[in-house]
């Protein structure tokens, strides 16, 4: 009498394997996402303190010369936690070089 194991076998493997390439592709667009949201966010701090210390250059005539001053004058707040940013500021009459570099978790 002829069985029809072979074809049930198949069938589940072929469902075993869609399983896998779903879960594959959900966990890949999964870690791209957190790392675009990561980018996102430095970019967003890097406006956000460039756009503070052009007010206080409006405001004042010079630009901050650390970050703390626009922290204690401007009421800028930076999470530390997830980024590290770096402002350099070369001259008073110069805008900053402000780098922000999102922290490994």
């Amino acid at each position: 009498m002829y069985s029809d194991r072979k074809k049930k076998n198949t069938g589940i493997l072929y469902i075993l394997l869609a399983v896998v390439l779903v879960f594959v592709i959900a966990f890949s667009a999964f870690g791209h996402s957190a790392r675009d949201v990561s980018e996102e966010g430095a970019v967003a701090i890097r406006e956000t303190v460039r756009k503070s210390a052009q007010q206080c250059y409006a405001v004042e005539g010079v630009y901050p010369p650390d970050l703390q001053y626009l922290r204690d004058n401007y009421g800028l707040q930076i999470n530390t936690e997830d980024y590290k940013v770096v402002y350099d500021c070369f001259a008073s009459n110069l805008p900053p070089d402000i780098r922000v570099i999102a922290r490994a978790k």
